[in-house]
C-alpha cells in the first residue's frame, strides 16, 4: 500500500494506453483490499481487507468472509481446506471449514509497530512476505522467505515491499520498494529457490511517477503491476518496457491475480484508504475487487509446502 491521494485528472498519463476495461467482481469495500489468491483446486478467489482485519471470499452461495483478530494481508494455498495466512505478527494455517488458526512462525512479532504485506508462493513451495511499519515508516520494512521449517530475512531495509512475483521460468523473483517507486529483479538458486547476488533495478517508476503496488507474472513473462493511485494495471515486458495496460474502477489498484477455469480473468484488488469523504461519496466503487479480461492467460498460483 504506497500512500498519497491524487485526483482522477492527474492519473492518466500515457494517454490511450489503457486498452482493456474491468467490471465489478465483489462491491462489497475493503478499506485496504490486497492478497488476491485463486485457489486452483476450489476455483474460488480470496482476498484480504487489511485494515478491516477480514478474508474475503465468493462461492457458488454467494460472498462469504471470516474476521480476524489482527491484521493480515497475503496468502498461499497448502491444499484443498487450508491456507497459509501472513498476519501481522505471524504466518498461520487457516482452515477454511472451520476458520480454525494454527500458529506456523513467528512475523517480526517483537515489533509492535510493523505489519505483514504483499506475499506470495515461490516454484519451490516456499513463501515470500513483505513487512512494512504501520505508518510506513521509512526503512521499517523487510522481505522474509519461509521455507521447510526456515524463516529468513532476505531484503531489509525496505519501506513498502510490493510486487513480490515469480517469472514464469523460475530465474527470477521480482520486488518492489512503492515509497521509492521502484522494481527490482533477483536471480534464484534453481535448486531450492533462495537469491543469488544482488537485486538489479527492472522497473523504475520514478520518471512516470506512479507507485508500484502488488504485482503477478502472466505465462507469456509479462509483469503484470497494480500501480496505486493510477486505476490500472500495467503490463511491463522481460525488457521492463511498458506494454499496456488494464483499467480498474477503483482509484487505488493495489494487487492482481489470475483465475477463473482458464486463468484468464485478471482479479484486482483496490483501496479507499487515501481518498477523501467526498470522493468516495462520488465513487463507491474505490475498494471493490474488479475482474478483467486481459488478452492474455496467468498461471496457477505455486503450492505451499510447509
Amino acid at each position: 500500500m504506497p500512500g498519497g491521494q491524487q485526483d482522477r485528472a492527474s492519473k492518466t498519463g500515457m494517454a490511450g494506453a489503457e486498452d482493456e476495461m474491468s467490471r465489478i467482481f465483489d462491491d462489497r469495500p475493503c478499506l485496504l483490499g490486497e492478497g488476491p489468491l485463486w485457489h486452483p483446486g476450489r476455483g474460488q478467489l480470496y482476498w484480504f481487507d487489511i485494515l478491516g482485519r477480514k478474508l474475503l471470499t465468493r462461492d457458488a452461495d454467494g460472498p462469504r468472509g471470516w474476521s480476524l483478530d489482527e491484521m493480515a494481508s497475503a496468502a498461499g494455498w497448502i491444499d484443498e481446506d487450508r491456507l497459509l495466512v501472513a498476519s501481522e505478527t505471524a504466518l498461520w494455517v487457516m482452515d477454511l471449514e472451520s476458520g480454525d488458526r494454527d500458529h506456523v512462525t513467528a512475523l517480526e512479532a517483537d515489533n509492535p509497530l510493523t505489519r505483514s504485506n504483499d506475499g506470495r508462493a515461490d516454484p519451490w513451495g516456499g513463501f515470500w512476505i513483505g513487512t512494512m511499519g504501520k505508518a510506513a515508516e521509512p526503512r521499517h520494512g523487510a522481505i522474509w522467505r519461509y521455507y521447510r521449517g526456515e524463516m529468513r530475512r532476505l531484503f531489509p531495509g525496505l519501506t513498502i515491499p510490493n510486487a513480490i512475483s515469480f517469472s514464469p521460468d523460475r530465474r527470477f523473483a521480482c520486488f518492489a520498494d512503492s515509497a521509492l517507486r521502484r522494481v527490482w529483479r533477483v536471480a534464484l538458486d534453481g535448486v531450492h529457490g533462495w537469491p543469488k547476488g544482488e537485486p538489479q533495478v527492472f522497473i523504475d517508476h520514478g520518471p512516470a511517477g506512479r507507485e508500484p503496488d502488488g504485482a503477478v507474472f502472466d505465462a507469456d513473462g509479462l509483469l503484470w503491476i497494480a500501480e496505486w493511485g493510477s486505476s490500472r494495471v500495467a503490463a511491463y515486458g522481460p525488457d521492463g518496457a511498458f506494454c499496456r495496460a488494464v483499467t480498474v474502477g477503483g482509484r487505488h489498484s493495489s494487487c492482481p491475480a489470475f483465475g477463473g477455469a482458464d486463468f484468464a480473468t485478471m482479479f484486482v484488488t483496490t483501496a479507499q484508504a487515501d481518498i477523501a469523504p467526498d470522493i468516495l461519496a462520488r465513487e463507491p466503487e474505490n475498494g471493490c475487487v474488479f475482474a478483467a479480461d486481459p488478452g492474455t492467460r496467468g498461471l496457477p498460483e505455486y503450492q505451499v509446502i510447509l
